[in-house]
This record gives structure tokens, C-alpha cells and sequence, in this order.
């Protein structure tokens, strides 16, 4: 729905948008059509306007509803792992009902996309529930706080403090503190890439949680189409211009990014990239709109380059999305090599949109 699926631009900038005629407020004729079913419930003064206020109300209400959980799984929700009651820095805790075995099993972290600006941790469950449902893997969805609250480095403390609160817990909630993998989508994809190139970057760290002692490295990435270097994206026009001063990177920065050049190199994965790096498998659309595939191809080559495994999956005339079959199929494969020891390695491959 228009109203909900739009997560790249600004409330303000929406408005803007459907505000045909310019006089400060939305009629339903001036609403795309799937917008107009939520008309009564955004107009909340019944006087048959919706006014920014309005608007923007309903696009930052809090959604608080839970996706159907799957079988076999049993989730534990809204765990602080930041020791605040921010619920922006919370994690769910998927478990699988029944173990395969008795050893510590490997964990599968998810971290949501949303231009860093949107979306929520709810989305993750059931992106990792069908690995946890065969017994052999503990999933978790990590929140984070969002660049309406926080600019950068947040983000990346955020997601650190949560990786080194699943060490801190790994025993009491039978992981293993070794083997765990991230794996994200989008701006999420941007982050669990951060994760797997800046295990060393003590100024990433952060102070956050009772576990500094503990790492945060992680063993393996999944990265679906994220961005990877912030200052090259508008070389690769797509639909969104990057350099703009209220880009999602820009929010992201605290800045345009071209005139805070240092600091947007701090945020992205090429700029960290060494030979200590985790394994990476890349998922990218030849013709994403959003994030170009470019920032996929130049990130593989950099890691590839320095001796880490790094395998891309070429999705011919994909969009920001990804396949089902995919996550079926290689990461399932790519995951199974590094947390479980089984497999061979996998080679880079072009996929159709469809598969």
C-alpha cells in the first residue's frame, strides 16, 4: 500500500507529492488508489481533509502487529540487549522446538532495511524461521535505532552490542558463540557488510551493554543488495538521488554526503575491507532502482580481492528484491559451508528474476 510501502521518501516529501493542488491538504481524488482505503482512518478529525499532521501521524504510528509465527519455533520477543528500554534496541530470539542434537547451535541474526529511516525487527522472524524450524540453527532479528532518532555510528553500535549480548547469552540459550552469521537486506544488507568488514574497528564499537568484553565479529555475511560505497551510488543513476541533502545516506550521515566525504567513508563496508574479513555471499538486482548493483559488483571485487570468500549472485533484471529461491537454495548452502562445516564453496552465478 502507497501509505505504508513509503519507506524511500519523507512523510513531508509524500505529502508533497499527492498535494496536487498545493493547498495544505489530501482529498481522496488526489490519493493513489490503494491509498484511498486508509482514508477515514488517517483523517482523524472527520473534517474530510487529511493535513500533514495527519499524514505524518499515520505514517510514524506505531505497528505493533506481529506477523503469523510460524510452526516448530518458538520466538522470544523484545529482548534489551543495549541495557536501555529502548525498543528500537531489542532483539526476538527465534528457537527451534525440537534441537537436532545436543551441541550449542549456530545463529542466524537478520537486520531489517528500510533506508535506515523505516521498518522494524517484526520483519525477521519469519525471514530465518524456516532454518530454525530443521533444528539445526537459532535465529535472531535485531532492532536498531533509526536516523529520526539517532545518526551514524548509532546503527553500528547498535547492531555490535547486540552480537556481543549473543555471546554473552550464548550458554544460556544453547548458541554457540562461535559460529554466528548476520545476514540483511538492503540498508540492513549495508549493515550486517559493516559487521563483517569492521571486526577490528575499535571506533565502531561502541560503549553499549554489559558485554564489551565479548566481540563482535561475526563468522559469515549475507548481504542482500546493500549499499557498500555511500559516495559512489549517484555514479549509477537509478531512482533516487543519493547525493541529495535528505537521502536516506545523507539522513544517515548527518550531512550531504559529498560535503562530509571522511565520515561517509567511516560508513561504508569498501573503505574496512581487509584480509580478516567474514565470508560474504552477495545478492544483487542487475536493475535495482534503489541501491545500483555496481555497489554489489565493487565490494566483491575488493574482498575477493584481499583473499576472503566472497560469492555474488547476479539476479539478471532483478529489483530491490530477491528471489525466494535464492535464500532457498544458496544461502541455505552459504550458511550451512560456514556454520556447519558442510559444503563447498560457492561460485558466482546469474540467476533469473524468477527462480
Amino acid at each position: 500500500m502507497p501509505w505504508v510501502n513509503a519507506q524511500q521518501r519523507s512523510p513531508e516529501a509524500l505529502f508533497k507529492q499527492w498535494d496536487k493542488n498545493k493547498d495544505g491538504k489530501l482529498l481522496p481524488a488526489e490519493l493513489p488508489q490503494n491509498a484511498r482505503r486508509n482514508f477515514v482512518q488517517v483523517d482523524t478529525n472527520k473534517d474530510g481533509a487529511i493535513s500533514l499532521e495527519e499524514h505524518v501521524r499515520f505514517l510514524k504510528r506505531p505497528r505493533n502487529v506481529q506477523p503469523r509465527q510460524p510452526k516448530d519455533i518458538e520466538v522470544l520477543r523484545d529482548i534489551p540487549y543495549a541495557g536501555t528500554e529502548n525498543s528500537r534496541q531489542m532483539l526476538d530470539l527465534i528457537l527451534p522446538v525440537k534441537r537436532a542434537g545436543k551441541k550449542p547451535l549456530p545463529v542466524i541474526a537478520f537486520i531489517h532495511g528500510g533506508g535506515w529511516r523505516n521498518g522494524n525487527k517484526s520483519s525477521g522472524v519469519n525471514r530465518v524461521a524456516g532454518l530454525v524450524q530443521t533444528g539445526r540453527y537459532v535465529g535472531v532479528s535485531i532492532g536498531y535505532r533509526l536516523t529520526g532518532e539517532a545518526i551514524w555510528p548509532a546503527q553500528i553500535h547498535d547492531c555490535k552490542a547486540a552480537i556481543r549480548w549473543l555471546r554473552g547469552n550464548a550458554k544460556k540459550h544453547g548458541m554457540d558463540p562461535d559460529k554466528i552469521a548476520v545476514w540483511g537486506s538492503s540498508a540492513g544488507g549495508h549493515l550486517v557488510s559493516m559487521l563483517g568488514s569492521t571486526g577490528g574497528v575499535k571506533e565502531l564499537e561502541g560503549k553499549l551493554g554489559k558485554h564489551l568484553g565479548k566481540s563482535s565479529r561475526v563468522a559469515a555475511v549475507v548481504n542482500y543488495y546493500g549499499p557498500s560505497a555511500l559516495l559512489q551510488m549517484d555514479d549509477h543513476p537509478g531512482r533516487m538521488k543519493h547525493n541529495a541533502p535528505n537521502s536516506p545516506e545523507s539522513l544517515l550521515v548527518g550531512a550531504p554526503i559529498q560535503e562530509a566525504k571522511s565520515k561517509t567513508r567511516q560508513v561504508s563496508p569498501l573503505t574496512h575491507v581487509s584480509k580478516d574479513d567474514a565470508p560474504h555471499l552477495h545478492v544483487h538486482g542487475t536493475k535495482d532502482p534503489l541501491v545500483p548493483f555496481h555497489q554489489s559488483q565493487i565490494y566483491h571485487a575488493a574482498l575477493k580481492k584481499v583473499g576472503v570468500e566472497s560469492t555474488l549472485i547476479t539476479v539478471k533484471d532483478g529489483g530491490h528484491n530477491a528471489p525466494r529461491a535464492v535464500g532457498e537454495n544458496q544461502v541455505r548452502l552459504f550458511l550451512g559451508r560456514h556454520l556447519r562445516g558442510k559444503g563447498e564453496k560457492l561460485a558466482d552465478e546469474t540467476v533469473p528474476t524468477n527462480r
